[in-house]
C-alpha cells in the first residue's frame, strides 16, 4: 500500500487545516464537522492528519465508520460465540474501542442515523463508552478525535447534533485560477510518483508533528486570564447561543490556539479564531436559517465583549438596558422572501406579465402528523411505523435476517423448552432468537404545489407558502427526504429533487413564479416519476405525496379527464397521498376533495392543517359529548 497524501501538501483550505490541528492539540474540543461540496479535499485532509498523528503516537489510527453500521458494530455487543461455547458473559468491543487514541472518521455524517450520531458525540465528549445491553454491563476508554464530513445539499444535521460538534468548517473549491492550477499540479505529481512526492514533504510533515506534540504539552500551562474569560462569556451571550457548551468550546479552542502559536497567555486573537470555528453552527436556531458567521457582527460583538472584559471583577450586571438601540441578534430578523411588483406597475396600460414572484409565506406552524399507512422497513426516522433496528422489541423470531439484535429471553425460553425440567439449561446455536423491533421510519415526502393563476391571489399564496414551509419543517423534524414539484402554465417542474436538506427546499419554494393555467395532471405525473425513480434507488423508503391545490384543472384539451387519468396512474403505484385543499371560495366546488377520492387519499383543508387547531377541535367535540 502506497503512502497517503501529505498534510503539508494540501493547497489552500487554511481554515480546515487549522481546525484539524487544533483538535489534534486538544481533542477535548469535541471534533470537527467539515461541510462542503464534493471534491474539496475533505477526506484527503482527514487521512493526511492521521499520518501526522502517527508520528506522535505510533498507535494512533484512522477508524472509518460506514454509514450502514449497526449500533452493535459501533459500541460493541455480547460475544455470542463465547456465550454459547464457554458460558461466559463476554463483551465484543466495537469501532469506538478501536478508535481509542486515534481518529474516528464519519464520511457523510448527515446520512448516519441520528441515534448513532448521538452515541458518537457522547463518546467523544466523555472519552468513555458505557454499554448496558443484552444483559452485559461494560465500560471502556474511547478518547479519539471525531471528524465528520458532509455535503449540505444531501441533508442537514439537526441543530441539537450540530451543537455537539466542537468546531465546524465550511469548505469550497477556490475560484482563483492560480490556486486551482497548483491543486491540479500537486495531485498529478502525487499520482505519478506517490513515494517521491511524499518524501518531498516528509520534512514539513515531521515539523508539523513536532509542533503539535509541543503544543499538546504546553496546553496545561497556558493561562486564560479572567479578563479574556469574561470576553468569551460576553461574546457567546451576544450571539445568544443556547447552554454553556459554546463557552467551553471557545475557551478550550482559544487555549489550544495560544499553545499552537507558542505563547503562554490567551489573547483576543485566539478568541477570535475560536469564535469563527465554534460559533457559526451554533447560531442556527432553525433549519431554514443560513449557516455562517457575519464578520462585521463578530467585530461588533468582540468590541462589546472587550468592554465587558474591562469591567472590574465582581461587578454584577444590574440587568439595565444599554444606551442606544440593542443590536440585532446574529442571523435574526429574517426579512421577507420574494420581491413584489411596484405599485406604479399596476397603473400601466400594457398587458401584465404572465407570471410574478410568489408572495412572502405566512408564519410557519406545527402541522398535523401525516403518515404513510401500514408498516414499512425504511431508514429510522419519526414519521411512519416501521420494522427497524432502532425500535422497541415487540417479539422474538428465528429469522436471523429479519431480526435486530439477540432476544435473550426468547433464546432462553426456546432452549428451556427443548430440555428436560430440573436440568441445567444449555443454549445451542439453533435456539438463538432475534428481536423484532418496531419503531418509526423517515419517508420521501413529495410536495406538489399548485403555482397557477387559480392560486395566485396574494393572500392565498402567502397562506399556501406558510403551510408548505410548515410541512417542510415537519419533514425535517421527522427525518424525511423531501422533493418539491411546482406546476403552472404548460408544465410541471421538479424545483428540488429528493434531498434531506429542507434549507435548500425552503429557498427554492421562496423563489418560484406564479400565474398561468393549471396543469394539475402534469404535476401528478411528475410526482409519479419522482416516486418511481426514488423507489428504484431505495426500495425500502416509502413515499408520501402531498398535493397542495384547490383542485382546479385548466389548459389543454379535456383537463379534467387528464387529471383523473393521472390521479389513477399515481394511485395504481400504491403511493400514499394527502391533498391539502386550498379552496377558499364561499361556494365550494369540492374539486380538491374529488381529487383526494381518486387518489384514495384524505383531504385536509388548509385551515385545518394546524396541529393546535386539530387539538382544539378534538377538545370541543369531547366537551360536546360530555354535555350531551
Amino acid at each position: 500500500m502506497g503512502p497517503g497524501y501529505p498534510f503539508s501538501a494540501l493547497v489552500g483550505q487554511d481554515r480546515l487545516k487549522l481546525a484539524l490541528v487544533l483538535c489534534a492539540v486538544r481533542p477535548e474540543i469535541g471534533g470537527v464537522l467539515i461541510r462542503g461540496e464534493k471534491g474539496t479535499a475533505k477526506s484527503t485532509a482527514v487521512r493526511a492528519l492521521t499520518n501526522v498523528l502517527t508520528a506522535i503516537d505510533a498507535e494512533a489510527r484512522l477508524v472509518e465508520l460506514p454509514i450502514g453500521a449497526t449500533e452493535d458494530r459501533v459500541v460493541g455487543s455480547l460475544d455470542l460465540q463465547r456465550v454459547l461455547r464457554d458460558g461466559e458473559h463476554a463483551f465484543s468491543p466495537g469501532l469506538l474501542a478501536r478508535a481509542h487514541g486515534g481518529v474516528l472518521y464519519v464520511d457523510e455524517v448527515n446520512l448516519l442515523h441520528d441515534h448513532l450520531v448521538d452515541v458518537l458525540l457522547d463518546a467523544a465528549a466523555m472519552g468513555r463508552v458505557h454499554v448496558e445491553r443484552d444483559g452485559v454491563s461494560h465500560s471502556h476508554e474511547a478518547r479519539f478525535i471525531l471528524i465528520g464530513t458532509m455535503n449540505p445539499e444531501e441533508g442537514e444535521l439537526r441543530p441539537q447534533l450540530l451543537d455537539r460538534f466542537g468546531l465546524t468548517v465550511d469548505v469550497r473549491a477556490s475560484r482563483e485560477v492560480d490556486v486551482r492550477v497548483e491543486v491540479i499540479r500537486r495531485r498529478m505529481d502525487f499520482e505519478a510518483d506517490p513515494h517521491g512526492f511524499a518524501d518531498s514533504y516528509a520534512g514539513a510533515d515531521a515539523e508539523l508533528s513536532a509542533r503539535i506534540a509541543a503544543a499538546r504539552a504546553a496546553v496545561p500551562s497556558v493561562v486564560l486570564p479572567d479578563s479574556e474569560l469574561r470576553r468569551i462569556a460576553a461574546l457567546c451571550a451576544a450571539f445568544d447561543v443556547d447552554g454553556m457548551r459554546a463557552d467551553l468550546v471557545v475557551a478550550r479552542t482559544a487555549v489550544a490556539h495560544a499553545a499552537w502559536r507558542g505563547v503562554g497567555t490567551v489573547e483576543e486573537e485566539d478568541i477570535r479564531v475560536a469564535a469563527e470555528l465554534a460559533l457559526p453552527h451554533r447560531r442556527r436556531r432553525d433549519p431554514f436559517d443560513d449557516p455562517g458567521l457575519d464578520q462585521d457582527r463578530l467585530d461588533e460583538a468582540l468590541a462589546e465583549a472587550g468592554e465587558s472584559a474591562d469591567e472590574p471583577d465582581g461587578t454584577p450586571s444590574d440587568g439595565a438596558e444599554p444606551d442606544g438601540p440593542e443590536p440585532e441578534p446574529p442571523g435574526g430578523g429574517g426579512g421577507q422572501t420574494g420581491d413584489t411588483p411596484n405599485g406604479d406597475a399596476s397603473q400601466q396600460k400594457s398587458k401584465p406579465p404572465a407570471s410574478k414572484p410568489n408572495a412572502a409565506p405566512s408564519a410557519t406552524f406545527r402541522t398535523k402528523a401525516l403518515v404513510v399507512p401500514g408498516v414499512g422497513e425504511g431508514a429510522p426516522g419519526r414519521r411512519s411505523r416501521a420494522r427497524n433496528a432502532t425500535g422497541k422489541s415487540i417479539a422474538a423470531t428465528d429469522d436471523l435476517v429479519a431480526g435486530h439484535g439477540v432476544h435473550l429471553f426468547g433464546t432462553l425460553l426456546t432452549a428451556a423448552g427443548r430440555q428436560r425440567r430440573g436440568g441445567r439449561v444449555t443454549v445451542a446455536a439453533d435456539d438463538v432468537r432475534r428481536s423484532v423491533r418496531e419503531g418509526r421510519e423517515g419517508n420521501l415526502v413529495v410536495f406538489v404545489v399548485d403555482a397557477s393563476g387559480s392560486m395566485a391571489a396574494r393572500d392565498r399564496m402567502a397562506a399556501v407558502g406558510g403551510a408548505t414551509l410548515s410541512l417542510l419543517r415537519d419533514a425535517y423534524e421527522r427525518r424525511d427526504k423531501v422533493a418539491v414539484i411546482t406546476f403552472r402554465g404548460q408544465r410541471a417542474d421538479v424545483a428540488l429533487p429528493p434531498t434531506s436538506s429542507v434549507h435548500i427546499a425552503s429557498r427554492r419554494l421562496a423563489r418560484f413564479d406564479t400565474g398561468g393555467k393549471t396543469p394539475l395532471a402534469l404535476g401528478l405525473l411528475k410526482a409519479r416519476d419522482v416516486v418511481l425513480r426514488e423507489k428504484a434507488r431505495d426500495r425500502a423508503r416509502r413515499s408520501l405525496v402531498v398535493v397542495v391545490t384547490d383542485g382546479r384543472a385548466t389548459g389543454g384539451p379535456d383537463p379534467l379527464g387528464r387529471t383523473r387519468t393521472a390521479a389513477a396512474m399515481l394511485a395504481a403505484e400504491g403511493v400514499a397521498a394527502v391533498v391539502v385543499d386550498c379552496e377558499t371560495s364561499y361556494v365550494r366546488l369540492g374539486l380538491a376533495e374529488d381529487l383526494a377520492r381518486r387518489l384514495g387519499a384524505p383531504a385536509v383543508r388548509l385551515a385545518d392543517l394546524r396541529a393546535d387547531g386539530l387539538a382544539q377541535l378534538v377538545r370541543q367535540r369531547a366537551d360536546q359529548r360530555q354535555a350531551a
